[in-house]
């Protein structure tokens, strides 16, 4: 049987099966895609260009990705319309800055004998292992800085995204990139090993689980090859103070539910101020158990989130719960009494800790594995900066939620990974920084 299955999650319908590439398949792919390097002329301002067309066509068949989406990983329509519009804005920023992004830096030199300069050129084949729970976005994020600065691409998708995959792709070809540039393939794990060993392989980056991310750096590190990678996230959500508690409620039900709660960077962990706990966790349990409940991405990921709770409340935790699983649809909860959790629980349940104060609140913020994202909401500017230069991870935002941009870097510490996306950061992963120094 393929591995590469679309299986409804509402449903549990298998929707549509693709067939697994064979060893042959793979290596010819690595090997388009190494000619592809090899041979290509594309200027800057001519890969900026295609890039800029591959966001047009997301626009123009938004539709046809988001049903694929929705399909996929039960992602209600109008959030896969977002995600593809979201996508879409990160190939616009990348074609719109990549003159400047990648523009030749001279360097001043202490004796003023000659000049140097540093270019910045592209590595080659890239591998991108992109994850289940963006199908778009996770792509754009890897492929939109990669192929502007003329490195080219092999995506291997999660196995229950098989017709994303082929969609990406074919947009990528109809752009005009040429052939080889962006090379899909529905490898099995044992063909990505070999695939990252391939000396013509220069670098790889996965979105997915820290075991995935492990496994994958291992194998890396051995050919020593550079990897990023975003891995899991137990993001803090640190509420010590609040102008407007129904406000922060609401922000915190949005950083908790968005995408059904299977994100990275979701909130997870809501630590609260002592002074505000009970009432916010009134009303915040109110506003997450009348959320509108979508599935889970598989059955299988239910029941994993089902034994997360269960364990939770078996070691001493309180449950408040809209219902019971039913196949992949779980419902939205929200467990109190704990006073330290340092699970990642994806998916649309929260944890709420109550905290005797701002020293306390970092503590437990930061009592994690994981440094991915984190959250800060008080009414005093200054608490907010001092919070946020105490917290261990790789972003905070202060006020609000759902925060992020194509311009804005993204990446953790910890056990969360290393490297960044987006931004100006996230095109400089893959780039050789060649020195060319002359002498007078």
């Amino acid at each position: 049987m393929s591995l590469y299955q679309v299986v409804d999650p509402a449903t549990g319908t298998v929707v549509a099966t693709y067939p697994t590439a064979t060893d042959a398949d793979v290596t010819a792919a690595v090997a388009l895609a190494h000619d592809a390097y090899r041979t290509s002329s594309l200027t800057v301002a001519e890969r900026a260009a295609l890039i800029a067309r591959v966001a047009e066509l997301h626009i123009e068949r938004r539709d046809e990705l988001a049903k694929a989406i929705q399909q996929e990983m039960g992602k209600p329509f109008e959030d896969a319309l977002g995600e593809v519009d979201f996508s879409a804005s990160i190939y616009q920023y990348y074609a719109d800055n990549a003159a400047e992004f990648l523009a030749d830096e001279e360097i001043k030199l202490l004796d003023g004998d000659g000049s140097a300069v540093i270019q910045r050129r592209p590595v080659g084949v890239l591998l991108g292992i992109m994850p289940w729970n963006y199908p778009a976005y996770q792509v754009a994020r890897f492929a939109g800085p990669n192929l502007v600065a003329g490195n080219t691409i092999v995506l291997k998708h999660a196995p229950q995204c098989p017709s994303s995959a082929a969609r990406l792709a074919q947009i990528f070809a109809d752009a005009g990139f040429p052939d080889g540039s962006y090379v899909n393939i529905y490898a099995t794990n044992e063909q990505i090993e070999h695939v990252i060993a391939d000396p013509r392989v220069r670098g790889v980056s996965l979105t997915g689980s820290e075991r995935a991310g492990a496994a994958v750096a291992e194998i890396a590190g051995r050919h020593l090859k550079k990897v990023v990678l975003e891995l899991g996230g137990s993001d803090p959500f640190i509420v010590l103070g609040s102008d407007d508690l129904d406000a922060t409620v609401q922000a915190a039900v949005t950083a908790r539910v968005d995408n059904n709660g299977q994100a990275c960077n979701a909130g997870k962990r809501f630590i609260v101020h002592q002074d505000l706990y009970d009432d916010f966790v009134s009303r915040f349990t109110a506003a997450v158990l009348a959320t509108t409940a979508a599935p889970l991405s598989s059955a299988a990921a239910a029941v994993r989130l089902e034994e997360q709770v269960t364990d939770a409340v078996a070691a001493g935790a309180s449950l408040a719960t809209a219902g019971e699983r039913d196949g992949a649809w779980y419902p939205p909860g929200v467990l109190t009494g704990v006073e330290s959790f340092h699970d990642e629980l994806f998916g649309p349940v929260a944890v709420v800790i109550r905290a005797r104060d701002e020293d306390h609140a970092v503590e437990i913020a930061n009592d994690t594995p994981y440094g991915l994202g984190s959250y800060v909401f008080t009414g005093d500017p200054e608490q907010a900066r001092r919070v946020a230069d105490r917290l261990d991870t790789g972003m905070v935002f202060i006020n609000g939620v759902g925060a992020e941009g194509p311009e804005l870097p993204f990446g953790g510490v910890k056990r969360s990974g290393f490297g960044r996306e987006l931004g100006r950061y996230g095109i400089e992963e893959f780039l050789n920084r060649k020195l060319i120094r002359t002498v007078a």
